[in-house]
Formats: structure tokens, sequence, C-alpha cells
């Protein structure tokens, strides 16, 4: 299942994992190499971490719920041992509660021995094969799909870890991007749809993977290049070996919101870089939905570089209108409604003394509740705007999803029954503009993948698993 029991919706998507694992060629502290690259995609996942190193045919792991940074304090990093192979990752939940139990790597022994397995994305079918494995003895410890899919992989083994990898794999459905670690081989997988990212790099003699390339620059790693969908890469002490998945589909699928929000903005994936691909929403937005205003600014982080694209484009100056508390995270969620709807005010605050008496165009990634772009619009007329005009960088969010983002059910989409005017009218700006569709391929358009584009027309890769689809519906 995806949908999450135990955390309170919040305004905006939030992308379920990052993933690195590291092959050195003799024997440092890995771990150092990991946290690294763990730090550089904290913005993927703020709930829990972990690291997993191998050594002398052993694994030891240190995992922990909160930021990189806090899991790792206090020596904890100096704890793990030095060794040749390691793994990490970094949690927003979209499949099982945010505990400390669901916390990644997986770290168990098999038929293959020791192994570990950090997993970004979200299986459709893993209540089917949760129950296929139950029936053969299977015992879990968790409630994520990552532990299913570490189990039916050693299941299939034979005691090769290749083997297992192989027959698991066409059993899978939905998204995934994972690394794989045993005492002596890495092993990374990217999904037949290449639906979640994940790159490959090198730094001197050492094998590095991510799921954004930016991890590689916080490792001074080489980016080599992104796994393809449906690949399987296996790196090992003979080097790296590269073996495709049989009935791969015709055109792969890459999730478009890595461009428009979830990547760090100076990550390249799939030969397309996302501040290019957002600064070139921005100005299409000024090509064709232009407004008479003074000034136009981004929603911070994500959206500033689009803002600045619209600037360019249209001569109008940017200038900041917002302030972000830059301690308040991106999984900022408070535990009932009415401290939610207070959180913003921590979170962010209007420049009174630039946008006072100012028309402004603020420009976001997209919209998905709506509470927040309703109180940044009355943030700024509070502080004295007389206009706010709102454009998006991403069409409108009609429908949820279930491939490891989490959106929830159509009732949470403010744009699911609504026109643009109605959200507009529902946010109280002065006026609302989409990015199309067709403009937003526009974007992306020097990636060398085809894209998911299911949370605007309806239409996945795959479906939802069992009766969850009556949820998506009428919910």
């Amino acid at each position: 299942m995806y949908l999450r029991t135990e955390k309170l919706p919040f305004d905006s998507m939030h992308e379920e994992c990052g993933v690195f694992g590291v092959y050195s060629q003799e024997n440092r502290n890995v771990a150092y190499s990991v946290y690294y690259g763990l730090y550089a995609l904290q913005h993927r996942g703020q709930e829990s971490a972990g690291i997993a190193v191998s050594f002398a045919d052993k694994i030891s792991y240190h995992k922990g719920m909160g930021l990189v940074s806090e899991i790792f304090a206090n020596g904890k990093l100096d704890e793990l041992p030095e060794g040749d192979i390691a793994i990490g990752h970094v949690r927003y939940s979209t499949t099982g509660a945010s505990q400390l139990l669901n916390a990644q790597p997986v770290v168990f022994t098999g038929k293959c021995g020791k192994m570990a397995l950090a997993h970004n994305g979200n299986l459709t079918n893993t209540k089917q094969l949760r129950k296929e494995l139950v029936a053969a003895n299977a015992v879990f410890q968790t409630t994520i799909d990552s532990e299913v899919m570490a189990v039916m992989i050693n299941s299939l083994s034979d005691g090769d870890i290749l083997t297992g990898v192989r027959r698991a794999c066409p059993k899978f459905k939905g998204s995934y991007a994972l690394v794989i670690m045993t005492t002596d081989k890495l092993i990374a997988v990217r999904d037949p749809y290449g639906i979640r990212p994940l790159c490959i790099g090198m730094a001197i003699d050492d094998y590095v993977v991510a799921s954004e390339s930016c991890a590689l620059d916080a490792v001074s790693a080489t980016y080599l290049r992104d796994v393809k969908p449906g690949e399987i890469v296996v790196i090992d002490s003979n080097g790296l070996h590269s073996y495709m998945m049989d009935d791969l589909p015709k055109c792969s699928q890459m999730c478009i919101f890595e461009y428009v929000y979830f990547a760090r903005h100076d990550t390249v994936m799939d030969g397309c870089s996302v501040y290019e691909a957002r600064k070139e929403a921005g100005r299409l937005l000024a090509k064709y939905y232009p407004a008479d205003v003074d000034i136009v600014s981004g929603v911070p982080d994500s959206a500033n570089v689009a803002a600045r694209g619209y600037s360019e484009q249209s001569g109008v100056p940017f200038v900041e209108a917002l302030a972000k508390n830059r301690y308040v995270g991106r999984t900022f969620i408070q535990p009932d409604q009415r401290q939610r709807e207070n959180s913003l005010n921590v979170k962010m605050n209007a420049l009174r003394s630039n946008v006072n008496g100012k028309k402004l165009l603020i420009i976001d990634d997209s919209i998905v509740r709506g509470t927040t772009m309703k109180k940044i619009v009355k943030m700024l007329r509070d502080a004295g705007a007389t206009e706010v005009h709102i454009r998006i960088c991403s069409p409108m969010v009609k429908h949820p999803c279930h491939l490891g983002i989490d959106i929830q059910t159509y009732s949470q989409l403010i744009a699911a029954y609504r026109n643009e005017e109605a959200v507009c009218e529902k946010i109280g700006a002065d006026s609302l503009k989409y990015l199309s569709v067709e403009h937003l391929l526009e974007t992306c358009k020097s990636a060398n993948v085809g894209f998911c584009l299911g949370c605007f027309t309806g239409e996945y890769p795959y479906s939802p698993e069992g009766d969850e689809t009556d949820k998506l519906k009428f919910d």
C-alpha cells in the first residue's frame, strides 16, 4: 500500500527517498563517503537515514530518525568500521509508518550471506508479494515494500545475488531505484520505466552510485552516466558489469516532477539539467502567461530559478518577496490542523519593504492542497501588496500518485474537481496560470527519456494495488 496512515498531509509533494552507494578498491572509511552523499541528498528525505558498511565478510550498520547530521552525531559515524563497500539511505515514508523500524537500509542474512538493500520508489503490488512470501514461511520485521523486495531477491537467489535480482525484478510492479550490497558486490538497479533516478560516478578508482548527480559532486566523483531504465549494474573486484532486464517497455516514463521540484537544481538527470529545465519553465510562463506587475519573485527555494527565468524573458525585475527560515525543512509537519496552518509563519515571511505598494507576480513549482498558497497570498496582501498574481511551473495536479510520491487521495488535491478560475478564487489571487503539459515537456526536451505524467493526466505506467483503486477515485 502507499497511503500514509500515521502522518497528516502537507501542502506539497514529497519524494520518498534518496540512495547512495560506494565500492572502493581498498579498505577505508567508506561510511564517510556515504555520509557526505546522503547529506547532499537530504532534500529527498528528512525523516530517517542509515548507513551500512561491508567489512571482513560482515555488515555493520547504523540507522536513526531525523536528519543525517543528527543521526551520525556524537561519534556514531566513527563507530562504523572501515570497509570497501557501503550504502546509505534517506527516507520520507510513503509506504510504511514513520518509525525507526522502517528506516533503511534493510540488512539481513540469507542465501547470499549478509546483504543490505536501500530503495527509492514504491511498489504497487506489495500486498500480493508479501502474501506470496508469507505463504512460503517468510517472516517480516517491517511494514515497508523495501523489505519485501529484499526477501524476494533472497528467496529466488539460489545463493547468487545476481540470479536473485534478475529473477525478482519481473515480479516488482512500480517504481524502484535500488542499491544492494553483499560482502563483495555493489548492485544498482533501476525499474523498467526508469521512474526514479539513479546515476553512476567514479572517484579515482572508486565507483559511486546515487539518486542525483549532486551527491557525486559531494564526494568529488566524476559523473559517468545514468543507470538505464531496466538495467542491473554489478560492481565487484572485476569492475562494472551491465545486465538488462527482459521484455522492457518501448518507452521509459521517468517522473517529471524530479525536474519540477524533487531534485536539487544543480543536478543533471538523464542528460537534462534541472536548473535549465526550471529556468526554461519561467521563460515559458513569461512568454505565454504574462501579467502587468512591478516585480516577480519565487516561492523559495525550488521556484527561484524559474522566477529568474521569467524575469529575464519579460524584463520584470526579480525581487525577493518571501524570506524562508533555513532551519525548517520540507517535511515540517505539525500534529494537528491548527498548528499545521500556523507553521507557515515559522517557515516563511513576507519582505514588507519589497512588496508594499507593489503588484506582484509569484511563481511556484506546483499547487497541491492549496492551503500554503492561500496563506502566502494573504501574507503578501497583509504586507502591502496591491495585487498578487500566481504562475505555476507545472500543470494542474488532478490525480494522486502511487509510485513514490506522497499524494494520497483526490479529496486532498485542490485541482481535482476545480478548474483554473475556481482554484484562483479559492487561494485569493488576482490571477492564476499553470504551465501546460506540452510546455512542461518542452522544458525537459534535452532529456533522453520519456516521462510519467500521471498526476496531471491520470495515465500511469502501473495501476494501484487491489482495492486502493476505489480509494483513489472516491476518497
